[in-house]
């Protein structure tokens, strides 16, 4: 079992040409929309920018959570997914420099409500609020952001790449499991404020101690929907044809169950303490949220991101297809850009129609993401021949 065995295929390449021609369009579409919308395009950009940006940071951290799990737990789900799993991680220096225009020129057209806030009366923030935000702490917390996240990138990908050079590494094998446990709790509390900086900061009056939760969740189903499809993908040809086998997608499909119920959980669990507490400080989250519009948002993303998806998974034959548990996955990372749409737009706009400048923007940072996703899939072997639990991995049995 050597390296060039398992290399990816052509198909890989021509992918990322796609899916960089994908996003050449939609940086093209923007331009459009500069002269279409030029009185208000600053505005509009951003506001469309700030949800595709979070759709990809959610691709790229919650495949480092996965990875992270993976060497947690030890399952061969996560053998067979962790070079895309290492894959979508590396993508995650081209989403700081994402995030570059939020920081340099978004932040006014984003969070004025808390940068213009007024000293004293209606509108103005606490003492709390004043000492947190402030454009320099949400510039030096973004880059701890960072830092924090790359740091654990670098070391899972350099001692997983040194993994298949020394094979009778056991020691290497233990460290990566000491320091997933410890990974998983830093990715979570960091995740919880840069969702509470970047998303729910736009409107600094209310405040949630779950919001992060949803984030974190919402970047898993993420993650995973895009492994089963990617490994659906690869198994239809060479080398890898015949390694992925019906037991590896029903592990998938029931951790992918376990998300989507958890992130109803983590939903219905907020909603339930808000509308309990009837405040009228905590309440004005749903009243954008649950009426006009954004009520049949609110709908669609109640059935097709949860019923429908749940009541799905729940059937074995379903999780074990190549034909349907894929389609399930490619649903729900729509649904979650949806669900995104649903959570950032109300505050800029009562309109629950998504306009031409959503589309540009989703379309040129997932096509970037996906054509730099799919340049690193070519980098290394599709499987980590170093793992001691490989063979066992790809042993043909079912059950």
């Amino acid at each position: 079992m050597t390296a060039p065995d398992y290399m990816a295929p052509e198909s890989v390449g021509r992918f990322e040409q796609r899916a960089l021609g994908a996003g050449i369009a939609g940086v093209l579409a923007c331009g459009i929309c500069f002269f279409l919308y030029r009185d208000q395009f600053a505005d509009r950009f951003f506001h469309s920018y700030l949800i595709a940006f979070m759709f990809v940071l959610g691709l790229s951290l919650g495949s480092l959570g996965l990875l992270m799990l993976q060497h947690l737990t030890g399952g061969h789900w996560g053998i067979m997914t962790r070079r895309p799993l290492e894959s979508a991680t590396r993508v995650l220096p081209v989403v700081a420099v994402f995030f570059l225009p939020i920081a340099i020129f978004g932040m006014k057209h984003l969070y004025g409500e808390w940068l213009n806030a007024p000293a004293k009366g209606e509108g103005s923030l606490s003492d709390l609020q004043k000492s947190y935000l402030t454009s320099s702490g949400f510039l030096i917390r973004a880059v701890i952001y960072f830092v924090v996240w790359l740091v654990l990138v670098f070391i899972f990908n350099r001692w997983s790449k040194e993994q298949d050079v020394n094979r009778e590494d056991r020691a290497l094998r233990r460290r990566m499991q000491m320091l997933a446990g410890p990974g998983i709790i830093l990715y979570v509390f960091v995740m919880t404020f840069a969702a509470i900086d970047w998303v729910m900061s736009l409107s600094p009056h209310w405040a949630s101690t779950i919001y992060g939760f949803l984030f974190v969740i919402g970047q898993m189903i993420s993650s995973m929907s895009l492994m089963i499809a990617v490994l659906v993908l690869l198994s239809r040809t060479a080398p890898m044809e015949g390694v992925i086998q019906r037991r590896h997608l029903h592990d998938l499909g029931k951790l992918l169950l376990a998300f989507v119920m958890l992130w109803a959980y983590f939903g219905f669990s907020q909603l339930l303490i808000i509308w309990s507490g009837n405040l009228p400080e905590e309440i004005s989250f749903y009243r954008t949220r649950l009426y006009g519009g954004w009520g049949v948002v609110a709908v669609f993303v109640l059935i097709f991101h949860f019923f429908v998806p749940f009541f799905s998974l729940l059937s074995r034959d379903l999780k074990r297809s190549a034909q349907m548990l894929p389609k399930i996955a490619v649903w729900l990372i729509f649904m979650r850009l949806v669900d995104l749409f649903w959570l950032t737009r109300p505050e800029f706009t009562s309109s629950a129609v998504p306009g031409l400048m959503d589309v540009a923007a989703i379309l040129a940072l997932a096509g970037i993401w996906f054509a730099v996703f799919a340049r690193n899939l070519k980098t290394q072997p599709l499987l980590p021949l170093g793992d001691p639990k490989l063979e066992e991995a790809i042993e043909v049995h079912e059950y």
